[in-house]
């Protein structure tokens, strides 16, 4: 591993983790990638959106969403952590043990590595202000010394997307969000956010191979991006001002495109995000 590299910031949505043969495709890409002498320093933020739904359904707690952003009330909150930090977290990580991956379990209140502040009210699409409750939004203070001492020496922090607040609040961080801040704060070389679609589709259905930062809001103002892809963009959006190189959405159950992104290269069907070249005047 090349411990003296940027990282690469590895964001894996819920469901690519929630069934045993998605979850042991995902940590046989991992283990692979891990397994070779010249890999960049690997970190992972993860999901658990259809987790906390099935748990929500469970417990009789209406699921609430706007834009792609969960609507977190306390009993809500309570049932995030139990599933993001329990059992979501805790199975990856004892999985990539297995196979020989240094990975150590996390969630954004270690060490205050992710730290946040309460979300403001959210002005959707279509216009209307929604207070979101206990949704925390991540802030550039972030105390990431922990990740770089765990990356320095070879560990892979797996990290589940909850927040906390100064005052020790802990909060529900959409977890493209979550991603998106910490690989700027870490000054990854590239954002590769895996989910279940070969990256941002056009309104054909085809995937868009190259997209500069430029046209997110085109894509967000003329709904050409559905709910859940908005956070996707947004999360892509703030890496990219903020340093990173470039971002990679794809389709996370390939797992030969998802060690392509990882390792540097680009798959074929996916999404590069780039910055937006300045104008010459």
């Amino acid at each position: 591993m090349k411990r003296d590299a940027a990282p690469v910031v590895v964001k894996l949505g819920g469901e690519l983790l929630e069934s045993a043969e998605r979850l042991e495709a995902v940590v046989h890409a991992i283990a692979h990638i891990a397994a070779g002498d010249l890999h960049p320093p690997l970190a992972i933020v993860h999901g658990g959106g259809r987790e906390i739904d099935a748990a929500l359904k469970i417990a009789g707690i209406e699921k609430r969403q706007v834009d792609g952003l969960r609507i977190t009330d306390e009993p809500t909150l309570n049932i995030v952590v139990s599933v993001m930090a329990g059992s979501v977290n805790t199975r990856f990580v004892a999985a990539l043990v297995a196979r020989r991956v240094a990975a150590v379990g996390l969630t954004g209140a270690d060490a205050a590595c992710g730290l946040s502040e309460q979300a403001p009210a959210h002005r959707a699409v279509d216009g209307t202000i929604v207070e979101l409750g206990c949704v925390g939004v991540p802030v550039g203070r972030a105390d990431t010394r922990l990740l770089d001492a765990l990356l320095g020496v070879g560990f892979v922090p797996v990290v589940a997307s909850i927040g906390i607040s100064r005052d020790g609040q802990l909060l529900n961080v959409n977890a493209d969000t979550f991603a998106g801040h910490l690989a700027a704060r870490l000054r990854a070389r590239r954002l590769v956010i895996a989910g279940t679609t070969p990256g941002v589709l056009d309104d054909a259905g085809r995937t868009i191979l190259t997209l500069e930062s430029s046209a997110i809001d085109r894509l967000v103002s003329e709904r050409t991006a559905t709910a859940g892809m908005i956070a996707k963009l947004r999360a892509c959006e703030h890496a990219l001002a903020h340093g990173v190189e470039d971002v990679v959405i794809l389709d996370g159950r390939d797992q030969q495109a998802l060690e392509a992104a990882a390792l540097g290269r680009l798959p074929p069907l996916s999404t590069r995000l780039v910055t937006t070249p300045p104008t010459r005047v």
